[in-house]
């Protein structure tokens, strides 16, 4: 399936979730269309040594972005062990598509991975799908 890298002008909110603060959609999201895009400025050389930062987000093998900055509103989207989103990295660009659709009023989420789950979530999962567990 051929991707398009264009964020879509979909309604979204930041609203309390079970994580704190979450982002949820407005608007009904077909599966496979961008939801938005992860923004940052480049991550210092100390950032990368150190990878401790909650919204460092490596674009390739050698660099990251800090999405630590009020224009990201995609750091807002939490963890999912049962994700409706997923991510796609393009020429250093961090984007968000949705992998179903995904419902008015539903929060977003995608899987951090296990090195970002054990440093910065301590391994307790707080996603709908392990809280009902």
């Amino acid at each position: 399936m051929k991707r398009r890298f264009l964020p879509a002008p979909y309604r979204l909110a930041v609203r309390r979730s079970l994580s704190g603060r979450g982002l949820f959609t407005l608007d009904r999201i077909p599966k496979g269309s961008c939801v938005i895009e992860y923004v940052g400025h480049p991550a210092t050389a100390r950032q990368i040594k150190e990878n401790r930062g909650k919204y460092l987000f490596w674009t390739s093998d050698t660099s990251m972005i800090d999405g630590n900055i009020p224009a990201n509103t995609a750091r807002f989207i939490n963890h999912s062990c049962a994700p409706n989103c997923e991510i796609y990295i393009r020429k250093r660009r961090v984007y968000v598509f949705a992998l179903r659709n995904i419902k008015p009023s539903e929060e977003l989420s995608y899987d951090y991975g296990e090195e970002y789950f054990e440093i910065h979530l301590a391994g307790r999962c707080l996603c709908a799908k392990c809280s009902k567990s």
